[in-house]
């Protein structure tokens, strides 16, 4: 499976202050100067965000002792974004359903949102040991 071109993503965005929402691709849209580093800082920020979620729905005890569930069910439910939004908007449709494999397409984002799910539970696992570490040193 190819992976995502943020490069488009970034397109996507850079469009949206002017008013266009929708594109039918958007690989034929016309190129925007920084569209890759603007879609990589999205794909960032958006990430970032999810977490706060996360923090903001399980708290701060779910921080100091995570457990992988709330963190599956974040990431998970965070490929509602791209099914509902990026992908009809970049011309894909619905949940990819104008995409050559659609079933594919699906897949992959499932898999890769799990994965999202599973870095946010191992981030918190790699910062209490670091706390705990650090708590041990001083």
């Amino acid at each position: 499976m190819a992976a995502a071109d943020y490069g488009l993503v970034g397109r996507w965005i850079a469009y949206l202050p002017r008013g266009r929402f929708r594109h039918d691709p958007i690989a034929a849209t016309p190129r925007v100067r920084g569209e890759r580093a603007i879609g990589w800082t999205a794909h960032y920020l958006i990430g970032i965000a999810f977490a706060a979620v996360l923090l903001a729905m399980w708290g701060l005890d779910w921080a100091r002792q995570p457990s992988l569930a709330p963190a599956l069910i974040v990431g998970i439910g965070s490929v509602a974004a791209p099914f509902l939004l990026m992908q009809p908007g970049m011309g894909a449709g619905l949940a990819a359903r104008r995409t050559p494999r659609p079933g594919v397409a699906r897949l992959q984002s499932l898999i890769t949102h799990a994965v999202f799910g599973v870095g946010l539970y191992l981030a918190a696992v790699a910062a209490n040991g670091l706390a705990g570490l650090q708590a041990r040193m001083a």
